[in-house]
């Protein structure tokens, strides 16, 4: 799919503000993957998809993840969570994205998960460190990712469960897996 055509796709999607922090995603993403060989295209799609789920009703995508059959303690977590899953899904029904690279990188980009693939690593920093993200801790991750992507993907692990746990919200399993992961077999953490 052109680039043209995906982001015409998401554009219907998502409000202003949410299609400017895509192109920002976009953007990061594929910095990323030219600087650690990952494949463009792959990138910059699942970063212009990533979101596409976003502004679904919170019921279609509690549906979605009955339906697929997804860990059901995301049922439990704050619906900010079911928007990857659930858009993965619908990114493969209405795009016609049948690339599993990418639907798999759309699908972690919120929790992580252990054994995080190249892209997957990409889109989930990429989100967190496009040009448009402005809170403590940003700058630093966005220097740590000139070096190391490992490093840098476990910064932004943790200072996500930082923040969560400072708001006393509870952190999803599967990214406290992924925190634990990426400290255990991280090559260059």
């Amino acid at each position: 799919m052109e680039r043209s055509r995906a982001l015409e796709i998401v554009e219907k999607q998502l409000t202003e503000k949410r299609y400017t922090h895509t192109l920002g995603v976009s953007e990061a993403a594929v910095e990323l993957a030219g600087r650690y060989g990952a494949d463009i295209y792959k990138a910059e799609l699942a970063a212009i998809f990533h979101d596409y789920a976003k502004f679904r009703p919170k019921e279609e995508m509690k549906q979605i993840l009955i339906d697929e059959r997804e860990d059901e303690r995301l049922l439990t977590f704050h619906h900010e969570l079911w928007h990857a899953p659930a858009g993965a899904v619908l990114v493969r029904k209405e795009a016609g994205i049948e690339d599993e690279d990418i639907l798999s990188a759309i699908r972690w980009h919120t929790t992580g998960k252990p054994g995080m693939t190249l892209l997957e690593k990409i889109i989930y920093l990429a989100d967190y460190i496009e040009p448009g993200r402005a809170f403590p801790g940003v700058e630093e991750v966005r220097a740590i990712a000139k070096q190391s992507l490992n490093a840098a993907v476990l910064a932004a692990v943790k200072n996500s469960i930082l923040f969560l746990m400072s708001k006393k919200q509870p952190v999803f399993p599967v990214t406290m897996d992924t925190y634990n992961d990426l400290i255990q077999n991280g090559d260059d953490v």
